[in-house]
């Protein structure tokens, strides 16, 4: 019996600790960003971009409603693509690391992990001339060897506390959906909103989708009294 018990005990602090390798707001791997102090921040964020032409379109959205928003890149998109990153900085919006190829961080090697940030970091810097300070891990996979290269080489992680499932086939309803429930139930802190401009497959991934909800709820939440901020001006 004792053999059992402690096969359960041992497959479920696994089980845990996988869990908190993905969790987008454990903190148990290294300290993230994810909620904020001041509940009436939103803070709207897009990964797997550049991507034509729907961050474009994107782009013209923020603008109309006078929002500045957080863009993490991955670097082979960059360099595919170099003018739509820059025309994300030249619109005043922050952008951020995700890696070069967008692997899962948690079976990548050490050198392997600062190969994919410095690549990315060096088609940003090429592309913009920004050198970026913020780095989010594809698919929020990360384990504390992987936090720490990040903050070696000057990074501060960001997750987020607001998943939108954006990435999957939905509709605008579905995700605006998704997003009020979250929101309301965080109600008492500011929260960072997951969405995606691209996909991490390949260019030209289809997110009319996420262009669509993010206008209504910037109107939706506008009207409520909420600040659309960039993760740098995020109160933590």
């Amino acid at each position: 019996m004792l053999p059992l018990l402690l096969g359960a005990a041992a497959a479920g602090t696994a089980s845990w600790l996988g869990y908190n390798c993905y969790s987008p707001t454990s903190q148990l791997y290294g300290r993230t960003v994810a909620f904020g102090s001041d509940p009436q921040q939103l803070c709207l964020t897009y990964d797997d971009g550049p991507n034509d032409p729907h961050t474009f379109r994107l782009l013209e959205v923020l603008a109309q409603h006078e929002v500045r928003a957080t863009f993490f890149l991955i670097g082979q998109f960059v360099k595919s693509r170099p003018d739509i990153a820059r025309a994300v900085v030249s619109a005043g919006h922050v952008i951020g690391n995700h890696t070069y190829t967008h692997p899962n961080l948690l079976w990548c090697s050490a050198a392997s992990v600062r190969q994919e940030l410095q690549d990315c970091h060096s088609e940003i810097e090429g592309a913009t001339g920004v050198k970026v300070s913020l780095f989010r891990p594809p698919f929020g996979a990360r384990r504390p060897a992987v936090l720490k290269i990040a903050r070696e080489r000057g990074y501060r992680p960001v997750m987020w506390s607001v998943t939108c499932f954006d990435w999957e086939e939905t509709t605008p309803e579905g995700v605006e959906r998704r997003a009020i429930k979250q929101i309301t139930q965080h109600k008492d802190r500011g929260k960072i909103v997951l969405l995606h401009d691209g996909g991490h497959w390949h260019m030209g991934i289809d997110r009319a989708h996420t262009v669509i909800a993010t206008d209504r709820l910037i109107q939706r939440y506008k009207a409520e009294g909420y600040r659309f901020v960039t993760v740098p001006e995020f109160s933590t």
